[in-house]
Parts: C-alpha cells; sequence; structure tokens
C-alpha cells in the first residue's frame, strides 16, 4: 500500500478540464493563502452582519474591533501575495462558507437578545478556530519554506486570532451565557 505522494502526483482530483493540481508544499501554501483570503474577505462583509444582530454592546464592540482587524489581515495577506510573486486571489473557501452559512441560519433561528448574542459568539468563534488552524498551517509552511519575512507577518495575525478567541470565551464564559441561560429560564418558567 503506497501513502506517499511523489513530486509529480496531483493531491487533489480534476474537474471539468482543470488542470491546476497541487504537487508540493509550495502549492499548499499558496492554496492556502488564497483560501484564507477570501475568508477573511467575505469577514469584512459577514461581521456588520453579525454586529447588526448582536444586543450586547461589548459583543459589538468586540465585532467592531474584529473587523478593523480583519481589514489588517486583508491588507497583511496582499502583502504576502507580494512579497511571494503570488498573485492575490481569493479561492472560495468551503469551510469558512460553511460556518457563515451556518451562522446566517442561526440568526434567522433566535430573537434578537442574549441568546441569539451567545449563538453569535460561538458562529465567531468556530470562525477564530477555523482562522487560527488555517495561520499555523500557514506560519509552519512559510518557515519550512523559508520564507521567514512571510512567516512573521502570519503569527502576527495568528497571534491576534488567539488573543480575539480568548476574550470571546471571557465574554461568554463570564456573563452573556449566563444571561442567556436566565433568559431561557424565565421564559421556560
Amino acid at each position: 500500500m503506497r501513502t506517499a505522494i511523489s513530486k509529480n502526483e496531483s493531491i487533489k482530483g480534476t474537474a471539468k478540464g482543470e488542470t491546476n493540481s497541487t504537487h508540493g508544499l509550495r502549492d499548499l501554501f499558496e492554496v492556502g493563502l488564497k483560501d484564507i483570503y477570501w475568508a477573511e474577505k467575505v469577514l469584512t462583509k459577514t461581521l456588520p452582519r453579525m454586529m447588526k444582530n448582536a444586543s450586547s454592546p461589548e459583543l459589538v464592540n468586540s465585532l467592531k474591533n474584529q473587523l478593523n482587524e480583519t481589514q489588517e489581515h486583508v491588507a497583511r495577506l496582499e502583502k504576502i501575495f507580494e512579497t511571494t510573486g503570488v498573485a492575490a486571489t481569493a479561492k472560495k473557501c468551503e469551510a469558512m462558507g460553511g460556518i457563515l452559512k451556518e451562522t446566517n441560519s442561526l440568526i434567522k433561528q433566535t430573537n434578537h437578545g442574549v441568546v441569539r448574542d451567545a449563538g453569535i459568539i460561538a458562529a465567531d468563534q468556530k470562525v477564530k478556530h477555523y482562522e487560527i488552524a488555517t495561520y499555523g498551517t500557514l506560519h509552519a509552511y512559510a518557515k519550512i519554506l523559508g520564507e521567514n519575512k512571510v512567516a512573521n507577518l502570519l503569527a502576527m495575525s495568528l497571534d491576534e486570532e488567539k488573543k480575539t478567541d480568548a476574550a470571546l470565551s471571557e465574554m461568554a464564559m463570564s456573563q452573556i451565557n449566563r444571561q442567556a441561560h436566565k433568559a431561557t429560564a424565565i421564559t421556560n418558567t
């Protein structure tokens, strides 16, 4: 049973005449950059919708800060594309698309208020966890590929995502989830 893929073999299939195949770590790195670029650009449109649907001033403020941070991530990714000579093109990220579709459903299925806020935090943390995984992987790839300047830029985004995730956890555990539980207990009595 063969498990290794040689340099000349593709690790992803082709469809409808595609000739794009991934042959090595550099290709995985470039695909990952385009993937997270799409995700960050879509988030610049999604975060304002999340803000509009949040009721907690602290959550709204966090989402506003995340929007600014996300815009910085887009600019940082564009700098990475320029540094590496890779075309700054976005490739639809199916994983992020699924998370955002789920977020939209959650917003539609909940009433404006603290229970929706708890759901928005949970959805936002799913986004953060995806971003942490992606930036962490890209950072590791960049280091292996000798792209030290790029690795430093990716580490900055990774660190910001981790801090935001920790702040969301603190917000959820210290107040929003408790308030959502109380609101649910009151409506169920």
